[in-house]
């Protein structure tokens, strides 16, 4: 999963709301609008000038956005951070720790990182897809939720999708002719949808139940099932970017001569496989940065023989009226797909990558629509990128900053763009939420918009025979490196053209996940219990409100231990700036550690094991009056080889 980006872009890679067909009637008709409608917050029209005033000088109220207005001072800006709360499914999210990512689709079969959108379908033909299996080795890595890739940038769509032909559908894993009574019918029915998917998008959909079905064809489906049956919060990828869509005549005139004209050391991933495609046209409809002029549309467009045509009739589906051009509406159907037929949806999965804008092809993603309709089906949803949702760490190694912050600033309304493009020095900026860039020019929004670290346990994001996974241990150092640092640790593990995990993979996964299972099992700090329970409700504060203070814990036996954790209690935001862990040691108070940001969790390591009767905590520097809600020791368990 290659990190590509242009303008915003990136990647070659609590309670939740159900939403199925029993849809309240009230929410049957819903207006998004088009981005084009939005007015940016910096061209809002000015307030009158009491209003202004008020809004400067009322008190703070906890939120998990707020906006800088221009009359606020620096002071009053980071008052506003300090009153920045999580969502409760962003306390939720949070609290996994481990998610596990799943890079399984086209480029699985085509040894690709990125394809070309040309592949043809039959490329795609499994054995077997034991979702089973790959939920067991999660597990055993601790993961808590998992994220399967239903279509990468390839466009290949590893569900029953009703807007494209290039699907799981068409290919022969789809169906199962052997044994099969109807075999030859249901070869002619699909010959024949294959004939007229230059102009039915829904063609190959309409003879998905022809006969001699797989019963495991639909993968998202199989993967969904199988993460619930083992107790596994569940997320979904849908690439924006799609080459699959990109329009035929451009691809076929001008995109392909210009590849060729490259020097062969200077082409992309995707161009490579592009040229190895060839001469295949994109296997979509074109819709991908085609220029078309945005329409009135209504969301879901029902296709002929839709099964849900009805159900919309009455209203117990909602239906959004929005203005959009070909692409937008294509993505927009499959949102709805995945959340009307597949949710609930815990964490959505989406990225920026526009890669074909620097040779001609650009396609103005609408996300205020997106976020719209995202958030009214399912508004417990955490949308990576998205408004109040959760954010790239900026790096694909699994590393968080050492002084990773949850509350991040933003130059323009969060629900109107790709939330990486609004991030004040990008994504990847060493500073991302100190006193300094809060109150930078530019800034017009604080959030709440923790870190999610992820990498993958090969190499590469999809399965590659000639990798290698990571050591147990080098797992358990991106562990602390991730969720010891504030950030939440995604982890992807690929399965193989056997579909399934492979051997090498589970037993690193089981190994790390053993490991950490055996070091924060057991707590060395027992008393107070306020602070050794992990609970968000109790915490240690300061005497009468104060921003700093001393805790001193004193030890009923000598504990040895060599890491020690800290966290706030975020449902009241994330306060303290600066800290230090001294250790009495021979007579005297010796330095431990120290840092800035300690957030959900921050594990503080020693070099050595310390032996000690008495700790002390000092919080030097905070936005607010802090709130420690845990404190563990910890004697590091071996990983396993």
């Amino acid at each position: 999963m290659k990190l590509f980006q242009q303008s915003v872009g990136r990647r070659g890679g609590g309670p939740r709301r159900a939403l199925g067909l029993a849809f309240a009637a009230a929410l049957a008709v819903v207006g998004l609008l088009p981005s084009a409608t939005v007015t940016p917050a910096s061209a809002a029209p000015a307030a009158p000038a009491s209003a202004a005033k008020d809004a400067c000088r009322g008190p703070v109220h906890p939120a998990s956005v707020l906006p800088v207005e221009s009359c606020d001072s620096p002071e009053r800006i980071v008052e506003k951070a300090a009153n920045i709360v999580p969502r409760a499914s962003q306390v939720a999210w949070q609290q996994r720790k481990v998610i596990a990512f799943t890079h399984f689709g086209m480029n699985t079969f085509t040894d690709r990182e990125w394809g070309s959108g040309m592949e043809d379908e039959s490329r795609f033909d499994p054995p077997s897809a034991d979702v089973a299996q790959w939920m067991r080795a999660y597990k055993a890595s601790g993961a808590k939720e998992v994220i399967f890739t239903a279509k990468h940038h390839d466009g290949f769509v590893l569900y029953p999708t009703r807007y494209s032909d290039h699907s799981i559908v068409a290919s022969p894993w789809w169906v199962r002719t052997s044994g099969c009574a109807g075999a030859d019918r249901v070869a002619a029915e699909r010959e024949a949808a294959e004939q007229r998917r230059d102009t039915d998008p829904s063609a190959l959909w309409q003879v998905r139940d022809a006969g001699c079905r797989n019963p495991d064809g639909d993968i998202l489906g199989s993967y969904v099932r199988a993460a619930r049956a083992a107790g596994l919060r569940v997320g979904i990828y849908l690439s924006p970017t799609d080459g699959a869509e990109l329009p035929h005549a451009w691809h076929k005139d001008t995109y392909i001569p210009a590849i060729e004209a490259k020097d062969p050391s200077q082409r992309s991933t995707a161009e490579v496989a592009t040229l190895q495609d060839a001469p295949a046209p994109p296997a979509g409809s074109g819709r991908y940065g085609n220029g078309s002029t945005p329409e009135p549309r209504t969301i879901p467009i029902l296709v002929p023989g839709d099964d849900r045509a009805a159900a919309v009739a009455r209203g117990t589906l909602p239906t959004f009226h929005v203005t959009e051009d070909d692409y937008n509406t294509y993505y927009l159907n499959q949102l709805y797909e995945l959340f009307t037929q597949y949710g609930p949806i815990d964490e959505l999965w989406l990225d920026g990558a526009n890669p074909w804008a620097g040779s001609g092809v650009s396609e103005p993603y609408d996300f205020t629509a997106w976020f719209k309709l995202i958030s009214t089906l399912s508004p417990d949803t955490v949308v990576f990128a998205g408004p109040q949702g959760t954010r790239w760490v900026g790096n694909e190694a699994g590393v968080a900053r050492t002084g990773e912050w949850s509350v991040v600033p933003a130059t323009a309304d969060p629900s109107t763009a790709h939330n990486e493009g609004l991030i004040p020095g990008g994504a990847q900026a060493e500073d991302i939420g100190s006193r300094a860039v809060l109150t930078g020019p530019g800034v017009r929004y604080l959030q709440w918009f923790p870190a999610e670290a992820d990498s993958s346990i090969r190499p590469g994001w999809f399965y590659h025979a000639d990798e290698s996974p990571q050591s147990p241990a080098a797992l358990v150092t991106k562990y602390q490196q991730s969720v010891g640092r504030n950030a939440v640790m995604l982890l992807n593990t690929p399965p193989g053209t056997d579909g399934r995990i492979a051997d090498a993979d589970v037993a690193s996964l089981t190994s790390f996940g053993t490991a950490v299972r055996d070091t924060y099992a057991t707590n060395l700090l027992t008393a107070p219990r306020a602070l050794a329970d992990r609970s968000l409700t109790t915490a240690w504060s300061p005497p009468a409100g104060a921003t700093t203070g001393t805790l001193t814990l004193d030890l009923p036996h000598p504990a040895t231990f060599d890491q020690l954790a800290l966290g706030e209690d975020i449902t009241r935001g994330q306060h303290v700036e600066q800290f230090t862990v001294d250790i009495w040691k021979d007579g005297r108070w010796t330095r431990a550690a120290d840092g800035t940001t300690i957030g959900y969790e921050r594990l503080l390591l020693t070099d050595d094991p310390v032996t000690t009767t008495r700790i002390r905590i000092r919080i030097d520097a905070a936005r607010a009056t802090p709130h420690l809600a845990t404190v563990g020791l910890y004697r590091t368990a071996e990983a396993g080889s």
